[in-house]
């Protein structure tokens, strides 16, 4: 099998297989088929890497019907998958006020559809990709139906968050944190759930200690490995350990010394183990915490 998952990664142009992890991880948030689409690794491929270096468990997000109803589906007919549902803020915001009432409709069905389905998500405001006032204030609208749902489902609420000034892969400023800023006001005004999930944490220390006192997991991907990821750093130096969650985000946000090419849950190892480096664990250490937090933040083990 390893040597012909290293021949499907090679024809497609993706990194290497990392060396093995020395126990297993989940990838807290990433894109199977999404994967499938820009690089060309079908959603079985990529579980089979991911198992090969340890990662044997994954969170399939959704961000619009079609991707929503594609992680119930997986996460339904593969145990170590789990699903998130939702509509991501700039498909909100290119749907519309006509459409996005149906969306929402069919969002709040897959949520109930059983103990597979563990979070809404990814939900939030981005600022980067939408940038009228009209459609950010429908993204705020729409992120505070999905706290609504996430309360009335009980599930977990998985949060994107994008300013205007970031587009993702690089750490940026505290300037400029409109986006991140709409965030906390629409989950004070609504009510922070018991589980939220910071994904892709691109903030500081200061946003860290709002989220970390609202009981909050941040979820690290491949940027905490950049050069210019100082303010995620210094987020990631204050967050209790049982508060540390790794991603892939993937196919995007790969981690050095992948960045440039494409990522995929098997790359997750590369993230791990910065960030062990960083809180100064050793390697089965990390595994184990990085696993009860994401069991934990998703509401149980899968």
């Amino acid at each position: 099998m390893n040597e012909a998952i290293r021949e499907v990664l090679s024809e497609a142009g993706a990194p290497p297989l990392p060396e093995p992890l020395a126990g297993c991880i989940v990838d807290s948030h990433t894109h199977l088929d999404t994967v499938q689409d820009i690089v060309g690794i079908e959603p079985a491929i990529s579980l089979a890497a991911a198992r090969e270096v340890g990662g044997t468990r994954i969170a399939q997000i959704g961000g619009d019907v079609e991707g929503s109803e594609f992680a119930e589906e997986l996460a339904r007919t593969h145990k170590n998958v789990i699903a998130a549902v939702a509509i991501h803020p700039n498909d909100a915001a290119r749907l519309g006020r006509t459409t996005i009432g149906e969306a929402l409709k069919r969002i709040d069905e897959l949520a109930s559809v059983g103990n597979h389905v563990r979070a809404i998500g990814e939900t939030g405001i981005d600022h980067f990709g939408t940038t009228d006032a009209d459609g950010q204030a429908l993204q705020r609208e729409v992120f505070a139906a999905h706290i609504a749902m996430a309360h009335a489902h009980g599930l977990t609420l998985a949060i994107h968050m994008r300013d205007a000034h970031n587009g993702g892969e690089s750490g940026g400023s505290s300037s400029g944190r409109q986006a991140h800023d709409d965030v906390v006001d629409v989950l004070n005004a609504e009510g922070w759930p018991d589980r939220v999930i910071m994904h892709c944490y691109s903030g500081d220390a200061d946003l860290a200690w709002i989220c970390l006192n609202h009981g909050a997991y941040l979820s690290f991907s491949g940027t905490i490995t950049f050069n210019s990821a100082g303010p995620q750093r210094d987020a990631l130096a204050i967050t209790p350990n049982n508060r540390i969650l790794v991603e892939t985000d993937a196919p995007f946000l790969t981690p050095v010394p992948c960045r440039g090419k494409r990522n995929g849950p098997y790359l997750l190892p590369h993230t791990a183990r910065f960030v062990a480096e960083q809180r100064g664990w050793d390697e089965v250490h990390a595994c184990q915490q990085l696993t009860d937090n994401a069991f934990a933040a998703y509401g149980g083990a899968w």
